[in-house]
């Protein structure tokens, strides 16, 4: 049986979308100011704030594609996309605003494909298979576009970010699968 997935129903997940997105797009301007002495390595070199924000993301797309499906999947992305630019375009740098929407928008569609296709899996595979691809994506499209000739460290912060939505990606999996237990999987698109 198919869930009916109609906007009021994913009003939850659109604006958590938005939210999530919007408020990454002011972290990420905010890199962790941490020595590890150990390493004497200052990790405002390689995190910014925004790698701990953004798989949550994810985590919403997957958790709805779980629930509802594809389609409402695709329909948490599309409408939390056009409203977490908007939001972004007011709070946050108009460049991170449109490199994040470019970015949100490929990684997450990837997300609802790739999670779709492993949907059948082990619980685990489709939302942590899914949200590495899609953070891959979206780390490479995101930083190369908001901070390519900005002079900022963006390479070294796509790689520590990218490393940390691993981590993340990993940690947000027990928040799935305690989800999980309280919904009844729509079928496979």
């Amino acid at each position: 049986m198919t869930h009916p997935a109609g906007l009021k129903l994913l009003l939850v997940p659109v604006i958590a979308m938005a939210l999530t997105v919007m408020t990454s797009n002011i972290l990420v301007v905010y890199p962790v100011q941490f020595v590890l002495p150990v390493f004497d390595v200052n990790l405002a070199d390689w995190l910014t704030w925004a790698a701990f924000s953004y798989p949550i993301a994810f985590l919403v797309t997957d958790l709805t594609n779980r629930a509802y499906g594809a389609a409402a999947a695709r329909k948490v992305v599309l409408v939390g996309f056009a409203l977490a630019v908007v939001l972004s375009l007011i709070f946050a740098d108009p460049r991170i605003a449109l490199a994040s929407g470019s970015a949100f928008l490929a990684a997450q569609l990837m997300d609802v494909l790739v999670f779709d296709k492993l949907r059948r899996s082990d619980w685990w595979k489709a939302p942590l298979f899914s949200s590495l691809i899609g953070s891959a994506l979206d780390t490479a499209l995101f930083f190369s576009l908001a901070f390519v000739g900005t002079g900022l460290p963006w390479v070294s912060w796509a790689f520590g970010d990218f490393c940390a939505k691993l981590v993340m990606a990993a940690l947000c999996l027990a928040t799935f699968r305690a989800v999980m237990g309280r919904i009844v999987p729509a079928p496979a698109s």
